[in-house]
């Protein structure tokens, strides 16, 4: 259970990582004309990065507490705000008829979910 936590939690924060750079640093323009990055065109500059941010913060969050022990509970709280952040990505890219993305979102949203269980839960790091 434990490996399968950590594994989904790598996976996890690469996403995290990749949608976080991107919105960070990549000019909004462009994200706009990307595949599954239309919905930026409708958002503000500050609320593209502010998510970008939030994307870099939920990558170490995911990982990082666990690594150092330090505050070990982060993991499972990042993974639960993961969650939330993935449904009002499903809702936006649901409104667009994005639905491959709904799809992609819903299965990031999956992981996050069972990261949340496992480390509250059984995987929990304090067991």
């Amino acid at each position: 259970m434990n490996l399968a936590l950590w594994i989904a939690a790598g996976l996890l924060a690469v996403v995290a990582l990749t949608g976080g750079i991107s919105k960070t640093f990549v000019p909004k323009d462009k994200l706009a004309a990307l595949h599954g990055g239309g919905w930026t065109a409708g958002a503000s500059v500050g609320f593209v990065k502010t998510l970008g941010v939030l994307e870099l913060l939920a990558a170490v969050g995911l990982i990082l507490p666990a690594v150092l022990d330090i505050a070990p509970v982060l993991v499972p709280v990042t993974a639960a705000c993961w969650v939330l952040l993935m449904v009002g990505a499903m809702i936006t890219h649901g409104r667009r008829r994005e639905f491959a993305l709904v799809g992609l979102n819903l299965i990031y949203l999956a992981l996050a979910a069972f990261i949340a269980w496992g480390r509250f839960g059984p995987g929990s790091f304090t067991a």
